[in-house]
């Protein structure tokens, strides 16, 4: 959850930055391309990540209640979302420096719909999942999983660059 203040704080600079491209009908590319390199490596693979390869995996061979496996799969589905949104804002700022200048309102959009749409899958996460959580893992398994979460994190930063390189030599 710590993770999520982060996250929390990098959506009002978007938010900002929505409002400042409707005002002035101008995009910040390097502002696009940070705050994308955010959501799809922090929020995304980073935080996401952890959630999806260590915690909902775990918790699934756990004998949750039906309606906790469909708030898991909810948040299965809001994490794709996300990636669908961040590959069409892409997509949208790709067309915009191209010269289709009506891409402009796909790239707002887009980033509103970040403002929007985290928020909520962050408090359903906080307030929601997490809490009622907590009753199917021990303080071992808890301690177990901060360790994998430790490890996870740590090698992140070599598989982000390991990409970087690699998509250069295409």
């Amino acid at each position: 959850m710590i993770e999520h203040r982060l996250i929390e704080r990098m959506l009002k600079l978007i938010e900002k930055e929505a409002a400042r491209i409707r005002g002035t009908n101008a995009i910040d590319w390097v502002f696009i391309d940070n705050a994308v390199d955010f959501i799809r490596v922090y929020a995304d693979r980073t935080h996401h990540g952890k959630e999806e390869d260590i915690l909902f995996r775990e918790l699934a061979k756990k004998d949750m209640t039906g309606e906790e496996n469909r708030i898991m799969g909810e948040l299965i589905q809001e994490h794709i979302l996300g990636r669908k949104t961040v590959d069409e804002l892409v997509d949208a700022k790709k067309r915009y420096f191209a010269g289709d200048h009506s891409a402009l309102e796909s790239v707002v959009s887009r980033l509103e719909l970040l403002v929007s749409f985290y928020p909520k899958h962050i408090e359903k996460e906080d307030k929601v999942f997490f809490p009622a959580m907590m009753q199917y893992l021990s303080l071992d398994d808890q301690e177990r999983l901060l360790s994998q979460y430790r490890e996870f994190d740590r090698n992140m930063i070599h598989e982000k660059y390991r990409h970087l390189v690699e998509e250069l030599g295409n």
